[in-house]
This record gives C-alpha cells, sequence and structure tokens, in this order.
C-alpha cells in the first residue's frame, strides 16, 4: 500500500499504443535452437496481440510459426512455462486462465495497467518468439447498468486535481430510516475531509469512478449523492474513515449484491451475494469460533481476495492528503481500533471502501481503508455504523439476506494462506539462546510437560531464535517460562517424541519435521483476549512513542498457540532490540511492515487509445 505519485506522460504514450496496436511481438535473435526440424524458424507471430481478461475468464491465443513447417511452440506467461496462480496459466493449445484474483505484486508502482506477457517460443528454433499482452481487469472496474451490483469502482465526481483523477470502491448498502445510502469511505465519497460542514456534501457519487474512464466525469453516471461522512481531523475516538451517499432512485440494487460475494459458481465464477443483514460482529467475535478470523472482500482493483484477520484493537497513524495527486500529507489521523488482515495481496490501490466479511457467513467485520507491504486494515463495522445515526436516534443496519458461505474462497486458488514463512535466526541470536538453554536445561526438563529441550527459530519475533520445548499433548503447561533471561520460549505440542532430553540440532530438525509449519494465527484460549486487552491499554501509548513502531494491537502468538500476544508493528529495516520479549506477562509479537497509507500510490493510464494530454488529469487508485 505504497504511494507514488509521479507524472509519466512517455509511459502513457508508449502503453497506449502497445495496447492499442493489435499487433503481436514478433522476435528472432538469430542461430537455431529447440528440435523438430522443417526448416529454420524466423519469427512467431501471435494472435490475438492484446486482450483484455478478467479474473476466472479465459482467452484463446494462436502461433504462426515463419519460416518452418514445424509450427509447435512452447507457451509461457510471463517467461514461466504453463504460467502460474499468480500470472495465470496457459495450456499446451493456447488457452489462458486469467488469475482469480489480482496479486499486489502485479500492480505496476504507477499504477499503469496491470499486464502479463504471452509468449510463444518455437519448438524448431528457441530464439524465435512472439509475444501478446494481456491486460488484467476485474468485472468491478467495469460500467455497470443500473441497478448496480456494489464492490465496484466509483467516488466523488469532482476528485480530480491539477493532473491526476482518483477513485476507490462503492462498498456495501445500508439503510437507515427508510432510506438507502452507500457505505464507503471519507477519502473515496468526501475527499478526505477533515472537519464538518465541507462543501462537498450533495455532489454526484458515480459508477464507475473517474480513473476507467480517463478522467472524464461525463462517462460515469450518478449513483447516489454524499449525504454526511466522519470528519477525520474532528471527529471523536475511536476514528473512522468513512461516508454515506444517499442512493438515487433506481441506481443501486436493493438487494445489496456485492460482485462475487455469493454463495454458488456460474460457470466457475462466484455470483454476486449480499452481506449478511444487521450490524455485524464485533472483531472480538470475528477471529473466534465458529469464524476463527477468516474474512473475505470485494474491490476494485484486485476482485475477490480471501484472508485472515491478524490482529484487532490495532493503534496506528495513517497519513491523508488534501487533494487527489498531492505528494506531501495535509493531515495525520491517529486510530486506535483497527483491524488488520493478513497479506499485501488481501487489497491494493482501489480497494478502498470494499466490505470486509467473514466466509463462512458473509457477516461484516470491518470497512476497509488503509494497508501496508504485508497487512489491510480496516475500520470494525462495529465502530462505523453508529457514527451515523438518523432520526430518533436510529442506527444504519446493512442490506442483505441470510448467512451464506463466500464460494469463492473454497477455490484453490483464492485459499488463504494459512501457515507463516520460514523464520531464519542470525547466528548471533542462537548463540544467545544456546548458552541459556544450557545453562536453563535441567529446570526445564524438570516441569513434568516438557519431554526435549533444544534451540530454533522464533515465529514471534522472526530473526530471533528461541528455546524449543517439545510437550506432550494434553499435559499441563503450567510452570512454563514465556522468556528465560530475555530469550523467548516456543512451545511444539506432540505425542511421544522419538528423541527427549537436551536436543543436538539433527535431533531438534527431525522432531520439528513431524509438526509441519506453524500457523499464521490461533483460536485463543478463554481468557485469553481480556489479558491482552489490559495490557494493550496500559502500554499502548507508550510503546507508540518509540523510533520505528508503527502499530499495537492483539493477535495470536505463534510461538505458544492459544496465547495471546501484544501485536507490535516495527517499520521495515528499523531497531527491535528495544521490544521486548513479554510485557506484563503477555508474549509480544513483531511484524515488520512498511507505514500503513491511503492509496492514490501512482499514475494510472486511462483503459483506451487516447493518451492524455499535459493538461489532462491522469486516474489514479485510492486505498
Amino acid at each position: 500500500m505504497r504511494r507514488i505519485c509521479e507524472l509519466l506522460f512517455i509511459p502513457v504514450l508508449v502503453l497506449t499504443v502497445a495496447g492499442c496496436s493489435g499487433l503481436s511481438d514478433v522476435k528472432n535473435n538469430g542461430g537455431s535452437g529447440g528440435g523438430g526440424g522443417g526448416g529454420q524458424a524466423s519469427a512467431v507471430t501471435v494472435s490475438p496481440g492484446t486482450a483484455s481478461v478478467d479474473p476466472f475468464m479465459t482467452q484463446s491465443f494462436s502461433a504462426k510459426v515463419q519460416g518452418s513447417t514445424n509450427q509447435a511452440v512452447t507457451w509461457q506467461v510471463n517467461g514461466v512455462t504453463g504460467g502460474s496462480a499468480t500470472n495465470g496459466t496457459i495450456s499446451t493449445g493456447g488457452l489462458y486462465t486469467a488469475p482469480h484474483a489480482i496479486s499486489s505484486s502485479l500492480v505496476p508502482a504507477t499504477n499503469a495497467p496491470i499486464t502479463v506477457a504471452i509468449t510463444a517460443i518455437s519448438q524448431a528454433s528457441a530464439t524465435a518468439t512472439g509475444t501478446a499482452v494481456v491486460t488484467l481487469t476485474t468485472q468491478q472496474q467495469q460500467t455497470q447498468t443500473e441497478p448496480i451490483e456494489l464492490g465496484t469502482s466509483g467516488g466523488i465526481i469532482n476528485d480530480a486535481y491539477g493532473n491526476y483523477c482518483c477513485s476507490g470502491t462503492l462498498g456495501s448498502l445500508v439503510t437507515r430510516n427508510g432510506t438507502l445510502y452507500i457505505l464507503s469511505n471519507n477519502h473515496v465519497m468526501a475527499n478526505s475531509a477533515g472537519n464538518s460542514g465541507s462543501p462537498d456534501i450533495g455532489q454526484s457519487i458515480t459508477q464507475p469512478g473517474l480513473i476507467e474512464v480517463n478522467c472524464a466525469s461525463s462517462s460515469t453516471h450518478r449513483v447516489a449523492d454524499l449525504s454526511e461522512y466522519f470528519p477525520l481531523q474532528t471527529g471523536s475516538i475511536p476514528k473512522i474513515d468513512a461516508a454515506l451517499a444517499a442512493v438515487s432512485s433506481g441506481a443501486v440494487d436493493t438487494s445489496g449484491n456485492i460482485l462475487l460475494l455469493g454463495s454458488t459458481l456460474t460457470n466457475g465464477v462466484p455470483a454476486p451475494g449480499a452481506p449478511k443483514s444487521g450490524i455485524g460482529l464485533t472483531p472480538a467475535q470475528a477471529i473466534g469460533a465458529p469464524y476463527n478470523g477468516a474474512v473475505a472482500k470485494s474491490g476494485r482493483t484486485t476482485g475477490l481476495t480471501c484472508s485472515t484477520i491478524v490482529g484487532t484493537n490495532v493503534a496506528s497513524s495513517v497519513s491523508y492528503y488534501a487533494h487527489c495527486g498531492d505528494t506531501n500529507a495535509a493531515f495525520t489521523v491517529n486510530y486506535t481500533d483497527l483491524v488488520a488482515v493478513n497479506g499485501g495481496d488481501f487489497s491494493d490501490t482501489g480497494d478502498s471502501g470494499s466490505l470486509i466479511v467473514t466466509q463462512s457467513t458473509a457477516e461484516a467485520v470491518a470497512l476497509l481503508f488503509a494497508g501496508s507491504d504485508t497487512d489491510t486494515v480496516g475500520n470494525p463495522i462495529t465502530d462505523v455504523l453508529p457514527d451515523f445515526p438518523g432520526a430518533g436516534n436510529v442506527t444504519p443496519t446493512l442490506v442483505g439476506g441470510a448467512t451464506h458461505q463466500v464460494i469463492g474462497c473454497t477455490l484453490p486458488a483464492l485459499k488463504a494462506v494459512a501457515t507463516v514463512p520460514q523464520a531464519k535466526a542470525v547466528s548471533e541470536s542462537i548463540q544467545q539462546a544456546s548458552a541459556v538453554r544450557d545453562l536453563h536445561a535441567p529446570q526445564l526438563l524438570s516441569i513434568p510437560a516438557i519431554q526435549a529441550v533444544a534451540v530454533g527459530e522464533s515465529y514471534d519475533q522472526p530473526g530471533k531464535a528461541s528455546i524449543l520445548l517439545f510437550v506432550g499433548s494434553g499435559e499441563s503447561l503450567a510452570g512454563i517460562p514465556r522468556t528465560i533471561d530475555g530469550v523467548r520460549t516456543r512451545l511444539i505440542v506432540g505425542d511421544d517424541w522419538a528423541h527427549q532430553g537436551l536436543l543436538n540440532s539433527e535431533e531438534s530438525a527431525d522432531l520439528l519435521s513431524t509438526v509441519g509449519m506453524p500457523q499464521i494465527v490461533y483460536p485463543l484460549q478463554q481468557g485469553e483476549y481480556a489479558r491482552a486487552k489490559a495490557v494493550h491499554s496500559a502500554h499502548v501509548t507508550d510503546l507508540l512513542k518509540q523510533a520505528g513502531i508503527l502499530g499495537v494491537g492483539i493477535t495470536s502468538s505463534v510461538d505458544s498457540p492459544g496465547e495471546a500476544a501484544l501485536l507490535i508493528y516495527i517499520l521495515r529495516g528499523a531497531p527491535q532490540d528495544n521490544i521486548p520479549a513479554e510485557i506484563d506477562g503477555l508474549r509480544t509479537r513483531v511484524r515488520e511492515t512498511s507505514p500503513f497509507t491511503t492509496g492514490r500510490r501512482g499514475n494510472e493510464p486511462a483503459r483506451s487509445c487516447k493518451v492524455p494530454v499535459a493538461n489532462s488529469p491522469l486516474p489514479k487508485a485510492k486505498l
């Protein structure tokens, strides 16, 4: 969720001309290679030369090898034979299948069109290749006929400044005293208004957003009018980034349907679906059974994505900008109660305003508004809705239906990553942990639950070592320390460990190979959330004053499944020596990240064959 604001007129021209030519890239570097005979292949032509493909959809390509009777080719996507889940796959016959969601790794830093290269390599001569360009779009970016379904591109009609225009996601539908409203972010529908009394009240909210139509407001259609918003600077705590827009008659699907959020598939594509009607869940409810933190969202840029809540009660700061395209922040908002969702791919620029719901029941959890390179953050829906009381102090409620599964999250390509990446402790930390283990091994092995002791990686603080404690299933963990002389302990639970006592590195590796990789989050034992909340309240203010700490929240420990931990976001590359492994008996879990930002990361050339001139706005997405 980076922000990059540069004017790139020459790249706009290059990309637009390439995208409109309809011709494939034809190459021959000379020499010979491959096999199959049939003459010397001189070039390969791929047809069509350009195509736009939505997630879940397919596109057939053909290749003509020139100069050889051997017409066999090898197909690649972004240089990978057969493609990949991230870039899309291609069959030996040239049928390209788009990825089910748009990965953040594919979104250019300049917000240029998201493209992948389809390459055909002659099997008669590997130096003869041809390339086509696929532009990946989402159905959320397309202009809809009324009544529109939500989770779609949109924003306030005047969100343009200088050479830029901006857009986000029109997230969901709410009702209050018989009136229907679109719910999205202040920075999507109210131009990041910091104070009350904005002159933008009454301005049109359009679909699609300006970014989809080369910043030409005449090419959008009005679906609502800005009604009210939470003032980002002067609003009360807990702060939220939210706004309501009164729906124009007949402009929005009154069932509350959100694109791709349904419980059924049509030709392999998730149908639209409405969230559960009502007031949604608290974050504490969403991370507990039966939901276990599994969430989904449908947004303008990345489409339908699925992941897991990694933190609640997160306190962090987010900068805001006075105008679309500004590079210097106008003010900063200090948030105190955010929900953090794991993974930089859960959202990207343009997804701001999306509704985050549970995967199993489609119950609302949070309103997405910002992110970093590791996580997405949103305001709890139970903070958002009460901030817009109507006549009679009536709180808005979500328009929707009964609970249902978000079927797209069951598809293999969209299933959330459940395990943490392999950690690697630095040698200095391993030496320290080894010395502490050797000193305290007799006392540790005297605890009935502990069957073996070793040294390995900590997953609560990647890069640091921990003392591994192999314990028996069902054993009481009373008396097992969380830290020893400042070194973290990590509990691995199992039955009948093959090696016992003080283990060497080979023996510990053997035992670890039987338990698999740790999960990103674990269900909390009863009472752990309340315990963590008390520690969080007592220390959050002082922790945020420390250099390099970007946020503090509540999560689960990876080193001790079932225990809560204090989640500490630290600026990537910043020193971590000042972060204790334990605070008031609560483990800490360190997560390196970039600063949380709303969108407007860069320039996105228009999705058409028109080249913006120097005085024309350049479209940009918001997150």
